[in-house]
């Protein structure tokens, strides 16, 4: 057997304790498939006391994570640090720098940097793998990468953040409103003590650009994906998507168009016999649309510290095994140019619930305003009269161009009638 690729793990948290006890567990399976052993010589930590799960006495620990890079020992550096910039960026140059190979579960920093990165990795003839830093231990970027390489990717959309599919699963489940079931996902473990990365959209953006720039060989552009949260999903919305034959889900949709690379995370209403609104609870899923192969689907857990240590593994295992690609699937040199198509150009029905004042003529001036910005409606739905509050109206479009609705509601919104921010969700034919 050839020699041991050395591993050197930067981030004790769960998922790096995760894989240590996975390399350590699966050695021999690992060895037999990678041909080599692949064992965990270094570590670094901010807390040499706190108990992994496994036995760390024999591995060199490094109190600063840049220590790995100058090992003699470490062949590989796993980085699960996380964050953009900061230890986590110093590490991943330095060790590239080093001539070291790079597995690293870091979305922001790659969605960031991974243009830069890549140029580095190659430059350096060594490999940036990074399965675990989109959709946990769903193994799309080599699906993407590998087994969609005859393919011309048309589009992609996802569930890629588990957090906010949970949320808007329980709460189409239960009636209970955000702030109630976000809080019982703190205490789950399924969200942050600070959530906004989640339920803003930010984390799901981050993985979006990484998929976007893999899909069409463009340069990651997360500057310009378009980002909303959920944080406005009320059970209310909920209720008359169920309605309506829809469910909303908070989704990442990239496509390569005439005008450009359309890349946008926000809340979405899809057809309920659609597979991407089976998706519930914690899990995600991704959808790859090929000219060659078509529709695929790929769906499993997209977070915690089993499934995501699963993909940093088996990115170790293709660096034992010799296997690499550009990081991109193209090198870094021939990634074209980021094109972001305008969002205010995009097409597509849209459905808006406003609250406004039991009166008559409301519904004349909500739908002369339409028309006099050529939206055309497909159904109104209004709900019996409460003479002592708010009235819930619904519309739901026909395709029309981001541009006009924008226009539309904020004229709306300044009607005296008008008690609340208009609410706007996307319809997408899926």
């Amino acid at each position: 057997m050839s020699t041991a690729l050395r591993v050197g793990v930067a981030g004790l948290g769960t998922v790096g304790a995760a894989t240590v006890q996975l390399l350590a567990g699966q050695n021999a399976m690992l060895a037999a498939r990678a041909g080599r052993l692949i064992e965990v010589t270094a570590v670094s930590a901010r807390d040499r006391r706190k108990n992994r799960g496994a036995d760390l006495s024999q591995m060199t620990w490094c109190d600063d994570a840049r220590e790995l890079a100058a090992l003699d020992d470490v062949d590989v550096v796993v980085e699960l640090i996380g964050g953009a910039d900061g230890i986590a960026r110093d590490l991943v140059e330095a060790a590239l720098a080093a001539g070291k190979h790079v597995v690293t579960a870091n979305k922001a920093l790659l969605a960031h940097h991974s243009t830069a990165l890549a140029a580095r990795a190659e430059a350096a003839e060594r490999v940036l793998a990074y399965e675990a830093a989109v959709a946990g231990g769903i193994p799309i970027i080599k699906a993407q990468r590998d087994g969609l390489a005859a393919n011309r990717v048309l589009r992609l959309h996802g569930i890629l953040n588990g957090t906010c599919n949970y949320i808007l699963t329980v709460m189409r489940e239960t009636g209970r409103d955000f702030h109630d079931v976000l809080e019982e996902a703190q205490r789950l473990g399924y969200a942050e003590a600070d959530p906004a990365f989640d339920v803003d959209g930010i984390d799901a953006a981050h993985k979006l650009a990484i998929l976007a720039s893999l899909a069409f060989g463009r340069a990651v552009d997360f500057d310009n994906v378009h980002v909303e949260g959920i944080r406005h999903i009320s059970p209310i919305d909920l209720a008359y998507a169920e309605e309506l034959g829809y469910r909303i889900k908070l989704l990442g949709i990239a496509e390569d168009g005439a005008d450009g690379v359309t890349q946008r995370v926000h809340p979405s209403m899809v057809a309920k016999t659609s597979p991407i609104a089976q998706v519930d609870g914690v899990f995600n899923a991704v959808a790859v649309e090929g000219d060659a192969v078509g529709a695929t689907l790929f769906q499993g857990r997209g977070a915690g510290a089993g499934p995501t240590a699963s993909a940093v593994v088996a990115d170790l295992v293709d660096i034992a095994t010799g296997r690499g690609a550009p990081v991109f699937g193209v090198p870094a040199s021939a990634l074209l140019a980021a094109q972001p198509a305008p969002m205010d150009r995009h097409r597509s029905a849209y459905y808006v619930r406003l609250m406004v004042t039991d009166r008559p003529g409301v519904l004349a001036e909500i739908t002369a305003v339409f028309r006099d910005h050529h939206v055309s409606l497909e159904a109104v739905v209004q709900r019996a009269r409460d003479p002592h509050g708010p009235v819930p109206l619904v519309f739901t479009t026909h395709e029309t161009e981001e541009a006009a609705m924008a226009q539309s509601l904020a004229r709306i919104a300044g009607f005296d009638f008008s008690l609340e921010p208009p609410r706007m969700i996307r319809i997408e034919a899926f």
